[in-house]
């Protein structure tokens, strides 16, 4: 080959990364304005929304109109702005609920218009407290949750149960890196979604929860990365396996979770407590934060909780779970199905229909 050729080829190549890189630099930045114009638009969308709101329920106080105008108002509206979805009876209720849960607008600005309408939707069907509305709005910004992973965070009492576990940070880690790692547990756990009963072996629910480890990463929270399951460690040539092994991007350190299906005993804090010299000891990079561990138990006593890990050095919290709150399979089986019911008040007289049946027979 000769210099000239070697001389083409490598200016080829040159240009051939240069274009890759502009493309993809053009890609970023189309991508991020088409975030911020959706982001736009969805806010002029709330703010529009909750000042019609606002409007209805001026004119509703101020003229005594009934709950029938927004029929009458959702007709014309639709009839002036056939292309336009969202004028529905339902959607203006929502936007009267809107105006009337929130009435400083600066909320709705800084706040509410941060998450599309829907999401707002669910928030004002299914929480009513300002303050821990405002709380789910700002995790689904934080970490882009979709409506229905919102739903199902809100069922799962998120809210109430982020930052219970007892633990031992304050004590044992740094304030910023305590204050977060205190937030990021909960209790309980929720691991409904498994579908097992309260009558569960440790082996169970760990190959269960590693079989649905998306759904139990969800759970956990967001910066949980998986490790692994019965991680094996060998130390003075024995033989030992963590439960389950995560990495904590936020947090920089490895979390070692213990589950057990039965109450808290003292003997969990000091098994847990060595794991987590185990791997300081041999996984822990030098700038890794120090690992923490988590017991995860089907139930405690706070005191006995509190004794065990209060004078540990190692950061411990102590958490415990719950399974499931549907019937057991035995309690389901005997009972009818939706069909068998339904075929059932297919059979039954219409209350009107029995009024006259009474009526005729003067009963």
């Amino acid at each position: 080959m000769t210099k000239e050729n070697r001389l083409s080829i490598s200016n080829s190549s040159e240009m051939l990364s240069g274009y890759a890189n502009f493309l993809n630099s053009l890609r970023e930045r189309i991508q991020q304005a088409r975030v911020r114009a959706g982001l736009a638009v969805n806010r002029e969308l709330i703010l529009l929304y909750w000042q019609i709101g606002r409007d209805i329920l001026e004119q509703q106080a101020a003229l005594g109109w009934g709950a029938r105008v927004i029929d009458l108002l959702a007709k014309d509206l639709r009839t002036s702005f056939p292309d336009m979805k969202g004028l529905s009876p339902r959607n203006l209720k929502y936007m009267r609920a809107l105006a009337e849960s929130c009435p400083d607008i600066e909320f709705v600005q800084q706040v509410a218009a941060q998450i599309p309408w829907f999401h707002n939707c669910t928030l004002l069907d299914k929480v009513k407290d300002q303050t821990e509305r405002a709380w789910y709005i700002s995790q689904t910004i934080e970490h882009g949750w979709s409506r229905a992973i919102l739903i199902h965070q809100i069922e799962s009492g998120l809210y109430k149960r982020r930052g219970q576990a007892l633990t031992n940070f304050s004590r044992t880690l740094p304030p910023l890196q305590s204050d977060l790692a205190q937030q990021i547990l909960k209790d309980p756990y929720n691991f409904d979604f498994l579908g097992l009963t309260q009558e569960t072996s440790e082996r169970d629910l760990e190959k269960t929860l590693v079989h649905h480890v998306r759904k139990l990463l969800l759970e956990l929270g967001i910066g949980f990365a998986f490790v692994g399951q019965q991680h094996h460690l060998e130390i003075g040539g024995q033989d030992f396996f963590i439960d389950l092994l995560f990495y904590h991007l936020k947090l920089r350190c490895y979390i070692v979770i213990e589950l057990k299906a039965v109450a808290f005993q003292p003997e969990f804090a000091g098994k847990i407590n060595f794991y987590l010299s185990a791997i300081d000891d041999l996984l822990r990079h030098p700038n890794d934060n120090p690992s923490i561990g988590i017991i995860i138990c089907k139930s405690k006593n706070k005191i006995v909780a509190e004794y065990s890990v209060r004078d540990t050095n190692k950061p411990i919290g102590v958490s415990s779970y719950q399974l499931t709150e549907t019937l057991p399979e035995s309690f389901q089986d005997s009972l009818p199905s939706i069909e068998q019911l339904e075929s059932q008040l297919e059979t039954l007289p219409l209350e009107d229909d029995y009024k006259a049946r009474r009526k005729d027979t003067g009963m």
